[in-house]
């Protein structure tokens, strides 16, 4: 059987790190969840908590959380990659497929993440070889320990034998919470966080993966033909998007989350909740149950305190060769004084500085504008239009009413066998781009300011795939 094999399918075939089984534990958890083994996968990752989600698609076709996972590295600061040498872990939506699996990675296992894709390349970014792997030593990687991307490597292997063709990755800068969202609300990469965020919602209100497509430098969540078209839209990277609609179920989903994050995030802002600015000379983070086991270990820009969610039972071992995150070197200052909420990053403008220490090799990233610490962000803006601890005096009661009174929190969307209505999206008349375009509409009582014209990036290329052999192929 293995005549007709060439020597990078042999390799895969034979080698014993890439064909190790699911272990036992784990397939009696995926039984426990009525999931199959081979069924497909999606993975979700979180700079500031550090943590890697692999969700499974169960017995009713939706997905469902499977195992989270500390991760033991990552480099770079919160936001997007840029360009080659930047140290940047990427941020956006990827496709891996089984030509991106490596078996003979020289960090114990691993799979390219595929950057740059379509929406990295239509803003002229670069790099290459930006990878989830084993070893926990990244240089604008994901780094997991040995043991996890052994686990991490055979779900996403069995789901190829089950039929997936490829698999959704979800790189966020952290959980798209209102709480966060707020406390970042001043971060120069704002506007591409909350494009990342239609993203988050669509997975979040129907458990199922996005389809993702690129028109205006900007990613699209689920578009789908009008009725009466005799072809899917095609979208054009750089090009204007075409006419497209979204399933209004999905649609009307997204938009009542949307519309309830808005307000919380308004009420977090109204309360005093703290705008973080970026620390300078902090290399990435680290999960604190590694932290918590290096010598000298520092989480660096991840939370200092393991989240809620429950992490896999055993933390593996950290290796000797690990390089943990510098620790804070210097004051931050916020657009409000606060106290300290939780993570690491967070400091008051009156903390004493730490003694100086040498700063990692820095980002040649293009230059963007950051917003002051006393600037108002769009979150900002929102909570005093609409009346919350602001002196606008025109804002209604109205809106307020609105706002006060959300619905009820969207149940996940059932796929339905009827065909639905669904939300029209013409191409627009103007050239000119916007950061942000929402596929759905927004309430009337926040209408959101025009964005800055800021630098931004963030998600990954599509790798074609061929036929399955040729997929297990190295690169």
């Amino acid at each position: 059987m293995l005549a007709g094999c060439n020597a990078e399918q042999a390799a895969f075939v034979t080698n014993a790190k890439a064909n190790k089984p699911i272990p036992q534990k784990l397939i009696n958890e995926i039984a426990a969840k009525e999931m199959d083994p081979q069924s497909p996968i999606l993975v979700r990752l979180f700079k500031q908590e550090a943590e890697l989600e692999v969700w499974k698609q169960d017995k009713t076709g939706r997905f469902a959380l499977l195992q989270t996972y500390p991760i033991c590295r990552w480099s770079g600061e919160l936001g997007p990659k840029i360009k080659e040498g930047d140290r940047q872990a990427p941020e956006g939506f990827y496709n891996i497929t089984p030509a991106q699996m490596n078996p003979e990675s020289q960090f114990y296992l691993s799979f390219n993440m595929g950057y740059p894709n379509a929406y990295d390349r239509s803003l002229g970014r670069t790099g290459a070889h930006l990878m989830v792997h084993g070893d926990c030593s990244s240089r604008g990687c994901y780094a997991m320990t040995d043991e996890q991307i052994s686990d991490i490597y055979a779900l996403g292997r069995e789901s190829f034998f089950g039929g997936q063709r490829s698999f959704q990755v979800q790189a966020y800068p952290f959980r798209m919470t209102a709480q966060n969202m707020a406390k970042h609300r001043n971060n120069p990469n704002m506007p591409f966080w909350k494009m990342l965020k239609q993203g988050n919602d669509h997975f979040e209100v129907t458990h199922l993966e996005p389809k993702v497509d690129v028109c205006e430098q900007r990613y699209v969540f689920n578009a789908d033909k009008e009725p009466n078209a005799s072809r899917p839209p095609s979208f054009n990277p750089i090009g204007k998007c075409p006419t497209y609609q979204v399933q209004d179920d999905i649609a009307q989903a997204v938009a009542e989350k949307q519309r309830k994050d808005d307000y919380a995030i308004a009420e977090l802002i109204n309360r005093g909740t703290p705008s973080i600015v970026a620390r300078k000379g902090v290399d990435g983070g680290m999960h604190a149950l590694f932290a918590a086991k290096t010598p000298n270990g520092n989480t660096g820009l991840s939370d200092t305190k393991s989240s809620s969610v429950v992490v896999s039972s055993a933390v593996p071992p950290v290796p000797t060769t690990v390089n943990p995150p510098a620790s804070f070197d210097g004051p931050t200052a916020f657009a409000a004084t606060s106290s300290n909420t939780g993570g690491d990053f967070l400091s008051t403008s009156n903390s004493s500085p730490a003694p100086a220490r040498a700063e990692p090799a820095k980002q040649q990233a293009e230059p963007t504008r950051v917003a002051s610490a006393g600037s108002e962000g769009f979150f900002s803006s929102l909570a005093r239009k609409i009346g919350i601890g602001g002196s606008d005096s025109a804002a209604g009661t109205a809106p307020i009413r609105q706002a006060a009174q959300p619905q009820s929190k969207p149940k996940p969307v059932v796929a339905a066998g009827r065909p639905p209505a669904a939300t029209k999206h013409e191409p627009k008349t103007s050239e000119s781009r916007t950061v942000e375009t929402k596929t759905v509409a927004k309430p009337a009582s926040a209408p959101e300011p025009k964005e800055r014209d800021t630098t931004i990036a963030g998600a990954q290329a599509i790798v074609p795939s061929n036929n399955f052999d040729n997929r297990w192929s190295l690169r």
